[in-house]
């Protein structure tokens, strides 16, 4: 737990135990969502309002006597303290409750408590079911502070305590690098497999799929076609069979639960990506000749500096029908998915002023996918419990029945934990309201399963040689660089609901003639780095162009196209854009091939 440069002496006298190191996280959940916000993966006592089994690991202490002792907590409605939380160590609870002290992510002190050397447990007590959350536990005998935050800083002095390299350790050389583990990103590795590219895929996710993941659980929209219908058939646990496709490959390496957070860059050209795991906190560096950006955050864009769009364009921008009259500094927003049901007997849901803080008076369980364009219908539409069958997975047996969506007029790079979490209290908020409004109908609801991670909606996109407009798809433009085609609605959310924060003011689904259109190569690469390209819902287009190409499978079409490129970049010795130029025709008919072989 400490590098080489500290003596043995020393070495034992600090001690960091972080939440992804408990041999046992019994109820709580490994969060790794935010960890660009906030600094680190974190335990998060997801209990619906019942408390968590407890979290318990062991260390070995060498040493007996005084310890100091600090735990990172958050507070996460500081005005009530929902997700409070005790330590214990060595058998001895310490005398405070944590998550409760008014502030943000921060090291609580703990005062000091005699401990003996040897094996030593220490465990988490959930006391609320509320979404306590601890990033760890630091012992010191010297009495030095931890150090905190998301910076350099804080990364350094943490690997120092974990025995990390200071620098990433090589990863693997490869032809093309994927980043973002979705439908779009699965799709594209494999896509870029059967050409027989050397592929790493790396997802900041346990699993793949993104919204259509096991997580979230969201049915893929858009242009299908044979290769993607293939990777999302769902096997009998609810994971995508692009997983065991993948697998399948020799040629692909899958990189599971790692989060890129660097690059290098040798002139306009990204020569690697430097990622970190969430559980063991390794940092790797990835070697590779092209790559494509699925992550949906333009992650690859922000990190090299090449050219982004956020935001609504306004109608004088580009001449869209749908763009508002100025311009505006919002996205989609966020959006966590939850599922109640009816059991046989009657359920309790604790007080929650907190959360009807959001909630206010609204007691509507109904749901806001009701039917396209819809924003809310009549609810509480619930189920009678079953079990699922087999062992597919539960939340992906049944339809989803309940929404809300937040966050279009907050940073969603920065503030994407705060937006999760102002949904949650909405949909706690809203079931305490349903339960108290009307105990004697809904007296046995209860929540069959509420998401922790949200599904994610917009960010940044990306500046190709062309960006896509709404007259664009409206007008059927023929590009002659086009390469695949896409197709479903304009899907524009309007907020905020006047009343409610967590409801959309209205929606447009605006089906055009539900033709599909076609979507040129210089929309999936970047204008200003030479071997990035980009597929899904970041690619060169605007709000409302993109409210469409969005969807899931729209976007596995993007990525087959450039898979199909990334070969010829690597056949011909060329970026993306001189492909464009120079071997066109050939691009076309090898995405072609792989689209519906």
């Amino acid at each position: 737990m400490a590098d080489s440069s500290d003596t043995p002496t020393e070495a034992k006298y600090e001690i960091l135990i972080e939440a992804e190191e408990f041999d046992d996280f019994g109820g709580w959940t490994l969060d790794s969502q935010f960890e660009t916000e906030m600094g680190s993966p974190y335990l998060l006592a997801h209990g619906l309002g019942r408390p968590v089994d407890d979290a318990r690991t062991s260390i070995e202490l060498a040493e007996s006597g005084e310890y100091h002792v600090w735990v990172r907590a958050k507070d996460w409605v500081p005005s009530h303290h929902p997700g409070r939380f005790a330590v214990s160590v060595g058998g001895q609870r310490l005398d405070r409750e944590f998550g409760a002290d008014g502030l943000d992510w921060g090291w609580e002190p703990a005062g000091t408590m005699q401990l003996t050397a040897g094996p030593l447990d220490v465990v988490l007590h959930d006391l609320t079911g509320f979404e306590g959350r601890c990033y760890g536990i630091y012992l010191s005998r010297t009495g030095s502070e931890p150090v905190d935050g998301a910076g350099p800083d804080a990364r350094a002095w943490r690997r120092t305590r974990r025995g990390l390299p200071a620098e990433p350790t090589f990863g693997g050389e490869f032809d093309v690098v994927v980043v973002g583990g979705g439908v779009t990103g699965s799709v594209g590795a494999l896509a870029a497999a059967r050409l027989g590219l050397r592929v790493a895929l790396l997802q900041n996710r346990p699993v793949l799929g993104g919204n259509a993941s096991t997580e979230i659980g969201i049915g893929p929209r858009g242009e299908i076609g044979s290769l993607v219908a293939e990777a999302i058939a769902r096997k009998p646990g609810g994971d995508l069979q692009a997983l065991q496709l993948l697998q399948l490959e020799p040629n692909v390496t899958i990189f599971t639960e790692y989060q890129v957070y660097d690059l290098v860059m040798e002139g306009a050209t990204i020569a690697s990506v430097d990622a970190r795991h969430a559980r063991s906190g390794r940092e790797m560096r990835i070697v590779g000749s092209q790559f494509i950006d699925c992550s949906g955050t333009a992650i690859l864009g922000i990190l090299a500096g090449a050219p982004t769009m956020f935001g609504v364009e306004s109608s004088a921008e580009f001449g869209e029908s749908h763009a508002p009259d100025e311009h505006l500094d919002q996205h989609h927003g966020h959006t966590v998915f939850f599922r109640t049901h009816m059991v046989d007997h009657p359920v309790e849901f604790p007080e929650v002023p907190w959360a009807t803080e959001v909630a206010k008076d609204f007691a509507d369980l109904g749901g806001q996918a009701i039917e396209p364009g819809s924003d809310n219908g009549d609810g509480p539409v619930v189920e009678s419990f079953r079990p699922p069958e087999d062992d597919s997975f539960a939340n992906l047996a049944r339809r989803l029945t309940h929404y809300w969506e937040y966050g279009q007029w907050h940073d969603p790079y920065t503030e994407g934990e705060h937006i999760r979490d102002h949904l949650l209290r909405a949909i706690y908020g809203t079931m305490s309201n349903v339960k108290t409004m009307e105990p004697e109908t809904w007296a046995n609801l209860e929540f069959e399963w509420v998401a922790h991670v949200a599904g994610q909606g917009e960010f940044k996109r990306y500046v190709g040689d062309h960006v896509l407009t709404e007259n664009d798809i409206r007008d059927h433009v023929k590009f002659p660089d086009a390469v695949v085609r896409n197709s479903g609605a304009f899907c524009l959310h309007h907020p905020i609901h006047e009343d409610y924060d967590f409801r959309l003011k209205s929606w447009t689904w605006d089906t055009r003639d539900e033709q599909p259109f076609d979507i040129p190569f210089r929309c999936l690469y970047s204008a200003g780095v030479d071997n990035l390209m980009m597929a899904g819902k970041h690619i060169s287009v605007t709000h409302v162009a993109g409210s469409v190409t969005k969807f899931m499978g729209n976007g596995a079409q993007h990525a087959i196209a450039t898979a199909a490129a990334a070969s010829l970049c690597i056949s011909h010795a060329a970026t993306p854009r001189q492909v464009h130029d120079h071997y066109l025709a050939e691009l076309q008919a090898l995405t072609a091939e792989i689209r519906d072989g």
